[in-house]
């Protein structure tokens, strides 16, 4: 049986959107149940606003990476017959190039999360250093 190259596009436009949706939704999952600690962290355990923040930031890297997961959606192929090998390797470089960006905004996403807990600890020190000062200057006057 064969297939027409528009036909083998759709078929492969209908194999890579719900892998590249799945794939979003796992990753987002996964990264965000686990963010919920470093949110409560960097905001001092004020929980309102770290669950507010998490969802936030969740609802933008949905948007990020559906969007660019359809921006890369096209497939145009000009080399003849439209075979079921060149199917299997256009969709293995979709979603392979797909991943690994999702692979580069996890690990984006994680740096964020790290330089957060991290400025949060530095203006903790401070605020330890000025109530130290403050407190040596009490019991002195």
């Amino acid at each position: 049986m064969e297939f027409s190259n528009e036909s083998m596009v759709v078929v492969a436009y209908s194999i890579y959107l719900p892998i590249a949706v799945l794939l979003t939704y796992y990753v987002a999952r996964t990264l965000f149940k686990n963010a919920k600690v470093f949110m409560l962290d960097i905001f001092r355990g004020r929980e309102e606003i770290a669950n507010s923040t998490n969802k936030l930031f969740q609802l933008g890297f949905y948007l990020l990476n559906l969007g660019f997961a359809l921006l890369i959606l096209r497939i145009s192929y000009y080399g003849g017959n439209f075979t079921t090998q060149d199917l299997i390797e256009i969709l293995s470089q979709k979603i392979g190039g797909f991943s690994i960006y999702l692979g580069a905004m996890l690990f984006l996403n994680l740096m964020m999360f790290f330089r957060g807990k991290r400025k949060t600890k530095q203006a903790m020190h401070k605020e330890q250093l000025l109530r130290s000062h403050q407190e040596g200057v009490q019991q002195r006057g």
